[in-house]
């Protein structure tokens, strides 16, 4: 199952059974979802190390009509936008700064049908310029003045997790070595640690989750964070949910041991 057939199954579940009533006649949320895929996909940039950085929030603006129609579901829709985005990007091997917001705002000027979708890199701090691009149901570009991106507010969503830096280099300062000698060097932002598809440190051991951990590195100190792992992370015999490491620290995933080292 695709990630949009899984999106549009969890609406149908969303609304209990009123799913055609309530979408009949507006835009539907599939065209979205859709549409925050090619916003990802039209702005990818490449990163030191070849890793693929994609705007992590999205604005999604819509005409007056289809906002006060979809008024009483935009929180959950919201929600469900970001998860599947999240998902999308994921499976597609890409990183994002932090968390995967979405928002979704009233479009004056937009005729029925019409919505349009503002991406960008989001820090928290600092926000680079949007990338914007509109669409109708038809797919069919609408121009539109670019929309203000204020904070996120009732109708905004985003991934849990804490935010992390952006990976924008390869770094040998910091790196984690197996017990048989194998080295991985971390690099700075957020390294996913698993054994599925979507981890950058990805390691055979069937007790590792697909996403059992990650690390974050700002350039002078690295966080081991457990991502909900069923077998748990330990670091120096102990179980933790996150924790600071220090050189020397030996963590434990599974049967697999790794020792945090760092060069100078």
């Amino acid at each position: 199952m695709s990630v949009l057939q899984r999106f549009e199954k969890r609406l149908e579940n969303l609304v209990e059974g009123t799913f055609a009533k309530v979408f009949r006649g507006v835009v539907h949320p599939v065209e979205i979802a859709s549409a925050m895929q090619r916003e990802a996909e039209a702005h990818k940039a490449i990163l030191a190390g070849g890793r693929t950085l994609v705007p992590n929030r999205y604005v999604i603006d819509l005409s007056p009509y289809d906002h006060s129609r979809l008024a009483p579901y935009a929180a959950a829709l919201a929600q469900e936008l970001a998860q599947t985005q999240a998902e999308f990007i994921g499976e597609q091997g890409w990183t994002v700064y932090g968390d995967v917001i979405v928002e979704i705002e009233r479009g004056e000027g937009l005729d029925t049908g019409m919505f349009r979708v503002t991406a960008e890199v989001y820090t928290g701090g600092q926000q680079p310029e949007p990338a914007q691009q509109g669409y109708d149901q038809q797919q069919q570009y609408q121009q539109g003045p670019p929309p203000g991106a204020p904070a996120p507010g009732p109708e905004a969503y985003s991934t849990s997790g804490p935010p992390a830096p952006p990976m924008q280099q390869q770094t040998p300062n910091a790196r984690m070595v197996s017990n048989d000698g194998r080295q991985f060097a971390l690099a700075i932002g957020s390294t996913i640690i698993g054994r599925g598809e979507q981890a950058q440190l990805r390691l055979a051991d069937v007790g590792i989750s697909r996403r059992h951990a990650r690390l974050d590195f700002d350039g002078t100190r690295v966080v081991l964070t457990d991502l909900g792992s069923t077998n748990g992370t330990v670091v120096n015999g102990q179980r933790i949910s996150a924790v600071a490491l220090r050189p020397g620290d030996v963590v434990q995933f599974g049967t697999t041991s790794l020792t945090f080292h760092v060069d100078g």
